[in-house]
């Protein structure tokens, strides 16, 4: 399903044994735009301490109850590495926190969740031993692709031929744990129009001066199907929207995956 990020904000996150806490923001990456983690208030129970919640640990989302359900005990989330979620969360520091929890590094496949386009809990079988991941995060980068949604929000969006208005929201598929696409609002062009872009079609973002460029022209884009955020996200909105911008889309190369991944269980 697809929603508006906003939706996420105050969601109750509710482990085996209790609640954890609700949802503060949620990080993602800016090389794939999936959702790597979601920082939770934990309230009372540990402080009102924020810890990180991974979208490979989610077992159920239930939008009307606004709950997540999450394969984690109160005691594992208590023990998890301590992450400073004020600060940057380096490549090490995921490393750490993902060896705790037994989960594969994301970034040791081709696709968004390494080896799968969606987060499932590892195979424990097939996962690396500890001191190899160990090994391969030292030859690693240190550097951070992780991104807060809150940051980022309110980004000036350019289009190929000029300004056309900011990042004013994310919409996110609860499957894939993915940023399917931004919001933006052109408001000082076209009042009260706001329309959906694809981040695949983002050619490159300044983090610096908090600009997003985008591969379309400002009349693409104004002339593109208008999204109301009362409105829910059909597959057929979707496919007026990838047809009038003349783009593939995404869900071709998930069919693509599936297809490959049941002839390997024949």
């Amino acid at each position: 399903m697809l929603m508006n990020s906003e939706h996420l904000k105050g969601l109750t996150i509710r482990a085996t044994d209790g609640e954890l806490g609700t949802v503060d923001e949620f990080y993602f990456d800016d090389e794939t735009w999936a959702i790597r983690y979601l920082t939770v208030g934990t309230g009372g129970w540990l402080g009102g301490k924020s810890v990180l919640i991974s979208p490979f640990s989610i077992t159920h989302t239930d939008w009307q109850a606004r709950r997540v359900d999450v394969a984690l005990t109160k005691e594992q989330v208590e023990n998890s590495p301590d992450i400073n979620t004020r600060l940057p969360v380096s490549r090490q520091h995921e490393a750490e926190f993902l060896g705790y929890y037994g989960y594969p590094y994301y970034w040791g496949g081709p696709n968004l969740w390494g080896s799968a386009f969606y987060p499932a809990p590892p195979d424990m079988s097939t996962t690396a031993s500890m001191e190899a991941m160990a090994d391969w995060v030292r030859g690693e980068s240190a550097d951070c692709h992780l991104r807060s949604d809150r940051d980022v929000t309110g980004y000036y969006i350019e289009a190929a031929d000029g300004e056309i208005g900011h990042l004013d929201g994310f919409i996110v598929d609860d499957q894939a744990w993915a940023i399917r696409y931004v919001e933006v609002a052109t408001r000082n062009w076209w009042p009260g129009k706001k329309v959906l872009v694809s981040p695949a079609w983002i050619e490159r973002v300044s983090w610096n001066d908090s600009k997003a460029y985008l591969g379309l022209s400002r009349e693409a884009i104004r002339n593109g199907p208008e999204y109301a955020e009362s409105m829910p996200i059909t597959r057929d909105y979707e496919r007026r929207l990838y047809l009038h911008y003349g783009q593939p889309p995404y869900w071709l190369h998930h069919a693509e995956y599936r297809s490959s991944l049941a002839m390997s269980r024949v």
